[in-house]
């Protein structure tokens, strides 16, 4: 039966590796997919993954209509045998439903990938509504890890270096990227609450790391 799967996780921990290998997989068997993505980092209209693989997609800003696409493409004969959708958090609740009826009416598969919470710890609605919606949701088991070697949980934003608990849900930027003004991170829980990155850790490296008191 045709699903729609939610692959989510933070920052790092393989999404579009994943998203990629999935189009590579189906493509060599003979079938045929669309590929969606909406600010992935390399620009507008690529799937890419930080290994450096990547491949066309299509850009899908808020007006975006999925079902109303695939509908457009498969009565123009063209073929469509899945759906693949990058960086989902970004999409609208709306958008999220129109993939369930892709899956519905169409009878395709859909692959949705995305990170499930942002910078403050609060759901993406696109993320949100994919975990009320999806008919499967997997958690990724390549961990990410936090800069302690815990596992990584929360992403962390960061300007000139300092991480941020307030702002607009979203701003791209990237991580392991030094001098830009934005840039992102993964931390465990411990650190995300303490705002300790992996630069602020190494400033207090001098002092111990003095336990919590109430």
């Amino acid at each position: 039966m045709p699903e729609l799967v939610f692959f989510s996780g933070t920052m790092d921990c393989g999404k579009s590796t994943l998203a990629l290998q999935i189009e590579h997989n189906r493509s060599a068997r003979g079938l045929e997919g669309l590929i969606f993505t909406r600010n992935d980092r390399a620009g507008e209209g690529v799937l890419s993954s930080r290994l450096g693989l990547e491949t066309k997609a299509v850009e899908a800003a808020d007006d975006f209509d999925f079902y109303g696409y695939l509908v457009t493409h498969l009565s123009a004969g063209a073929r469509a045998d899945y759906v693949i959708v990058d960086e989902a958090q970004f999409f609208t609740p709306d958008q999220i439903d129109q993939l369930a009826r892709i899956v519905d009416d169409l009878r395709l598969d859909v692959f949705a990938f995305g990170i499930t919470t942002d910078f403050r710890t609060k759901l993406f609605p696109g993320s949100q509504r994919l975990v009320e919606m999806a008919d499967r949701i997997e958690v990724l088991q390549v961990e990410a890890l936090c800069w302690c070697g815990a596992r990584a949980t929360h992403n962390a934003r960061t300007v000139d270096g300092k991480m941020v608990v307030e702002g607009e849900q979203v701003v791209v930027g990237d991580v392991n990227r030094p001098g830009t003004a934005i840039g992102y991170e993964v931390l465990c829980r411990r650190h995300h609450i303490r705002r300790m990155t992996a630069a602020a850790a190494r400033a207090a490296a001098i002092s111990p790391d003095v336990l919590p008191v109430d």
